[in-house]
């Protein structure tokens, strides 16, 4: 169990340390959801179906992987603790890996140019993404018990992943533009983002600190045996909470890497200018940085699930907006502004809610893997992301999709909408049904009390 329940010394530094470990992971988060398929068809000349495809398949290693690093990170041994140590071995890795995803080579054949983009895009996603990410999506349990501290933890971490994605929507292709707006600008304005990564996850590195310790441990004053795999795994099977917390997160990936591809196609081709990006973007993430500093006091008042789920209803609402907005920037505006207040709720509380399954799970069974619960959930999601990346160049591909002609046609437009406005909305809907079912806010209490309790025996 944990030593202290808040997180006392150097409240501030400690909490904008953990969020900027979100910042460097969405440096490439945000690009490959925003632009990469972007880049693969209309400056690598790569066709969106194969690319959705490699994606898809790609997210099935990427899911083993997950699993296979939750547990390296349950096995870590250091005295910096469970999940640091790998901020500082992987953070130079994940920049390089970035670069090399937008360093296709342009004049290749389409064969070998397929090769390549399986080979990079799997070093990204199966390996170094994986790395640097399920031990920090593992930390925020590491680092306190105390509900209302994981979901301040969580606002940070949420308020600077938010800032990270705000500067890739909002530089990357002026940037493009600036290195001179071909294919090897893209890996110009990467080596630029990759430095920012590096100094990012070194701040989270040596910022933070991990408290949590499995109940008893201490009292034995002993080392916790590790978790047999199969154990670990039945376990995650008897906690409904992270069953229900990981399909909502699957969902939310998958409409994030929907959504977030779709972007640039929707300012492009619906709207006429693919800079609008930038201002459709920006303005929802800045709404939603905004938003994220009255979070806290929501969720101390109405709870963590209560929150979620209304910032799932605005989200509805914003998208409706949009649809029938018929181009009016205004009504776009509006939008963006209602969509970023719902993004502040779910964003603040996810990962915050996430947290509290592992206590759940503890209580549950005997049994505490902050890394095997946070992977699995990373698996998760991952494979969401994978099938959106793939369902994106799908429904692109149907509807006619071709990245290098001057004007679209109807049914490509229309296979647009779908992906931007429509898929979203059903997204959130499943969401409000899942929430209907989650009521960890009213029982964690008890919980954590028993759990001391044990610990003490």
């Amino acid at each position: 169990m944990e030593k202290k329940s808040k997180l006392t010394f150097r409240k501030l530094v400690e909490r904008f340390s953990y969020g900027c470990g979100d910042f460097g992971c969405n440096i490439i988060y945000t690009a490959m959801s925003a632009f990469l398929l972007f880049y693969y068809t209309d400056y690598a000349g790569v066709s969106s179906l194969a690319v959705g495809t490699i994606m898809m398949v790609s997210r099935i290693f990427d899911g083993v992987s997950d699993i296979i690093m939750g547990v390296i990170v349950d096995r870590t041994k250091s005295k910096f603790g469970k999940a640091r140590p790998w901020m500082l071995r992987m953070c130079i890795p994940f920049a390089v890996s970035g670069i090399l995803l937008f360093s296709v080579p342009a004049s290749w054949a389409a064969a070998p140019k397929l090769v390549y983009v399986f080979i990079t895009y799997n070093l990204v996603s199966t390996v170094i993404y994986t790395a640097i990410n399920v031990p920090y999506s593992a930390l925020n349990a590491l680092m306190t018990q105390d509900p209302y501290e994981r979901s301040v933890l969580s606002i940070f971490r949420n308020l600077l992943a938010t800032a990270g994605t705000l500067l890739i929507n909002t530089f990357t292709l002026p940037l493009v533009e600036f290195f001179g707006d071909n294919a090897a600008a893209w890996t110009k304005t990467f080596c630029v983002f990759g430095l920012l990564s590096i100094a990012a996850f070194l701040f989270t590195f040596f910022g933070t600190k991990e408290r949590v310790k499995a109940a008893g441990s201490e009292a034995k004053s002993e080392e916790v045996k590790d978790v047999p795999f199969k154990e670990g795994v039945k376990a995650l099977f008897k906690n409904k909470y992270w069953i229900m917390m990981t399909g909502m997160l699957a969902l939310f990936f998958l409409m994030y890497s929907v959504n977030g591809g779709a972007t640039v196609f929707y300012a492009k081709d619906i709207l006429g200018n693919k800079d609008l990006v930038g201002t459709i973007n920006g303005i929802f993430n800045i709404v939603q940085i905004c938003g994220m500093f009255f979070i806290a006091m929501l969720v101390k008042r109405f709870g963590k699930r209560n929150v979620f789920a209304l910032g799932l209803v605005l989200d509805i609402i914003g998208m409706l907006i949009l649809n029938f907005s018929g181009g009016a920037m205004a009504l776009i505006i509006v939008s963006s502004v209602v969509r970023g207040i719902g993004n502040a709720c779910g964003g603040a509380t996810m990962w915050a809610m996430v947290s509290d399954t592992i206590d759940y799970g503890e209580w549950k069974t005997g049994y505490r893997t902050e890394g095997l619960v946070n992977s699995a959930c990373s698996f998760g999601y991952k494979i969401g992301n994978g099938i959106g990346s793939a369902l994106l160049g799908l429904i692109l591909e149907i509807g006619g999709y071709v990245g290098t002609a001057a004007v679209q046609t109807a049914s490509a437009l229309v296979s647009i909408k779908i992906c931007f406005v429509w898929i979203p909305i059903i997204i959130y809907v499943l969401g409000l049904v899942i929430m209907k079912f989650y009521h960890l806010d009213q029982e964690f209490d008890g919980i954590i009390a028993d759990l001391k309790k044990r610990a003490k025996n």
